[in-house]
């Protein structure tokens, strides 16, 4: 079978590579994958800013159809629409994955990164990890079930009540896809990009997100204090990875404020404001990928109507075509990108 493959470490080396196509053994699904979509950190990977145990097929948003299963396996039979969550080993002895927080393991490999992923015709997943996918929930939608479950977990660091105001930095799909979690736990949802987020900074208000600013051009603190008396937003959500969007988060916020940090760093050592946190007395938090237990309520949320994912995706491609996919990514006309199998 035919499998787009991070070859080398560094900038490129992704090739369409022959791959044979692999059989489940005990525990394990064999998935004919439909679609899978481009994420941030596919990105980094193709610019050689994110390490994967090469040789491996990217790819780990991704839905499809159960084609086989393996000894053990009486959940999924051929035939039934699924996703899968990126976990595919876990030491399953360690604290963490005792406490169901498995993303946190050590030990942990995921699809995509240490197994070969959704970037093909066929993958292979463990039982524990694959999920149905509810009647209203199609193959575009459920292949952005991965990215919606991050945003999901990452709602869930903060403590969010009716009425809060919640800013999201960043109109990425990450973005997209925490404004509207946060929507449908009641907050009122500010949104911002820049310049060259014309087309995602749309979306945002065709979806419904309460109040969508282009901080090169309007005021986004006098927004906030406006809508909180001058206090700050309860929450911010930094899901840019910008370091100056990072900084004015921490400005934004109100004493007692939470921010949690959703994107992803080019560098890792990053120049933050540590006065504000202690003079306010901000709760910041990090968030890492996704759990099990985020998987079901992502999936009913869309089910349910309360986010739309699929409207996000603007653009498909076969997997044959990463670079115009990698173009159209970097020149910002793309919101989600989703890549499909070739034969």
């Amino acid at each position: 079978m035919k499998s787009l493959v991070k070859t080398a470490p560094g900038f490129g080396h992704l090739e369409i590579q022959e791959r044979p196509e692999p059989s489940p053994g005990k525990n394990q699904v064999k998935i004919q994958v439909k679609c899978a979509g481009i994420c941030g950190s596919d990105i980094h990977t193709y610019e050689g800013n994110y390490r994967v145990a090469v040789p491996v097929t990217l790819g780990h948003e991704f839905a499809g159809v159960v084609v086989e299963v393996g000894e053990n396996v009486s959940e999924f039979k051929v035939g039934d629409r699924v996703t899968s969550e990126t976990t595919y080993q876990i030491c399953g002895e360690c604290a963490y994955c005792l406490s169901g927080d498995y993303n946190l393991c050590s030990n942990r490999k995921g699809l995509g990164s240490q197994q070969d992923g959704g970037f093909a015709e066929y993958l292979i997943a463990r039982k524990e990890s694959v999920h149905h996918l509810p009647e209203n929930v199609d193959f575009q939608a459920a292949a952005m079930t991965e990215p919606l479950a991050c945003t999901y977990h990452a709602v869930e660091k903060a403590v969010i009540h009716p009425g809060d105001l919640v800013v999201v930095l960043g109109p990425g799909p990450i973005g997209l896809l925490t404004a509207q979690v946060a929507k449908s736990r009641g907050a009122v949802v500010i949104i911002t990009g820049l310049d060259h987020d014309q087309v995602r900074l749309d979306k945002a208000e065709e979806i419904g997100i309460d109040h969508v600013v282009n901080i090169q051009h309007e005021d986004l603190k006098q927004l906030v204090d406006h809508l909180t008396d001058g206090y700050g937003a309860d929450i911010v959500m930094e899901c840019s990875g910008a370091v100056p969007a990072a900084k004015q988060g921490l400005d934004l916020l109100r004493k007692k404020g939470q921010y949690v940090q959703v994107g992803l760093f080019p560098k890792a050592d990053v120049d933050f404001d540590l006065e504000k946190i202690i003079q306010k007395e901000i709760r910041v938090m990090g968030t890492r990928s996704q759990k099990h237990a985020d998987w079901e309520p992502s999936l009913a949320l869309m089910n349910e109507g309360k986010v739309d994912a699929a409207t996000l995706v603007t653009h498909e491609f076969p997997i044959s075509e990463w670079e115009k996919a990698y173009e159209v990514i970097k020149s910002g006309e793309a919101i989600k990108v989703l890549l499909k199998p070739i034969g």
